[in-house]
């Protein structure tokens, strides 16, 4: 192949200056950008790995070739592989033939492109910090010219400054997501509702705003040995109709019991998980499950499920604990209020009950335990509650006639 001119060149760093112009999605960008690279450099295949810095990984993100089984789900440790060297080293490494036999290479099924004959890979860099890696395959013996190497490094560092916008761009809709989320907990926290109308709302609103397949809300019982589902925006009955969980030997249990989120890749292969078959039926995969506490106190977890696997990201984590804490909070303060009305109705059936006492003792000359007995044997014989007893004495001798 003849290398490029400088007017070749030159109309390919235009192109793919007028792609980062539109609004594209990430991924969308990324193929557009392979498939330009591929079309001009006549080679066979252009792949695009990014960074993921949660894992230190490299995903395949980009591709000319079809790769739908592979997208976002190739991936590989930084220093694995020729690709993870070229990002440990941040250097280029050009291989004309054989590159399948190179001692840094590592083989992926899925890709084709491991067969392939020759093979350059360039750091995607940002600022001198790594953004990804950019490959070009081909089929046949290929000695990669200065001018190619310089040509794709060059590429790189417009993708890196679109990784760059894009990912921005997305944290700041994720963060404004969040904030939003959030203040509708919090209106709905701060409400007047019922405790079973409020966990309802929270479970509903974080799962329709972050997009979970599932969110769940256990309680503990009042042994502390079980979870339960008290709430959860899932319609199907075998997901709601699930037995409690013991907190021992349960990846709900772990987040109780270290009080610290608790992320699993996927459920249906994590040995702890009780129902992996539910998890199966429903198309449940990756689970964050979050300890909801009160001070000292644990009183439940807060679980997402997503439908395909997914690394949680910080950002992520944070806002479901604040989501958790303002659950647990909701629940203590309605416990509290249902206390405080039960020790109030407490005092005022003894009240009664001793005003009722009084009556009697005056009317019929008894003593204050022979009128306490009186009223409850009057009462079981009734199956009444003594306050009923009372309030039906007092009014018995408020609407006595007078004389």
């Amino acid at each position: 192949m003849k290398p490029l001119s400088p007017k070749q060149e030159l109309d390919l760093l235009h192109k793919i200056a007028d792609l980062l112009s539109t609004p594209l999605a990430l991924q969308d960008l990324l193929r557009q950008i392979s498939k330009l690279v591929v079309d001009v450099e006549k080679c066979d295949s252009c792949l695009i790995y990014l960074h993921n810095p949660e894992d230190n990984s490299l995903v395949l993100s980009g591709s000319h070739n079809p790769h739908p089984g592979a997208l976002g789900k190739v991936r590989m440790k930084v220093g694995e592989g020729i690709t993870g060297w070229v990002a440990a080293h941040k250097k280029p490494v050009a291989i004309s033939q054989k590159a399948y036999e190179d001692s840094r290479f590592m083989f992926f099924s899925k890709l084709p492109e491991d067969k392939y004959e020759s093979f350059l890979s360039v750091p995607i860099l940002t600022q001198g910090q790594l953004t990804g890696v950019i490959n070009l395959h081909r089929k046949k013996v290929h000695e990669y010219s200065a001018s190619e190497k310089e040509l794709i490094t060059t590429i790189s560092k417009l993708v890196a400054g679109c990784v760059e916008n894009a990912r921005l761009l997305s944290q700041t809709k994720e963060r404004a997501k969040h904030i939003e989320t959030l203040e509708q907990v919090s209106k709905v926290v701060a409400g007047e509702s019922y405790l079973e109308e409020i966990l309802r709302l929270i479970v509903s609103i974080t799962a329709d705003s972050l997009g979970f397949k599932i969110t769940s809300l256990m309680l503990l019982d009042e042994k502390k040995k079980f979870l339960s589902i008290a709430a959860t925006q899932s319609l199907s009955e075998k997901y709601r109709k699930k037995p409690p969980i013991p907190i021992e030997k349960s990846l709900s249990g772990r987040a109780i019991l270290e009080r610290k989120p608790v992320a699993i890749a996927d459920v249906r292969e994590e040995p702890d998980y009780h129902y992996p078959e539910i998890a199966r039926e429903e198309g449940l995969s990756s689970l964050l499950s979050l300890p909801m506490t009160v001070g000292d106190d644990c009183i439940g977890v807060l679980n997402c499920y997503t439908e395909s696997p997914h690394q949680f990201t910080q950002t992520e984590i944070t806002m479901m604990a604040s989501v958790a804490h303002q659950a647990a909070v909701a629940i203590e303060n309605t416990r509290l209020k249902e206390k405080a009305k039960s020790s109030q109705e407490e005092l005022e059936s003894r009240k009664l009950v001793e005003k009722a006492k009084g009556i009697l003792m005056r009317d019929l000359k008894l003593s204050e335990d022979a009128a306490f007995k009186e009223m409850r044997k009057t009462a079981m014989d009734r199956r009444k509650s003594m306050k009923e007893i009372a309030e039906a004495i007092i009014l018995s001798r408020e609407i006595q006639p007078v004389r």
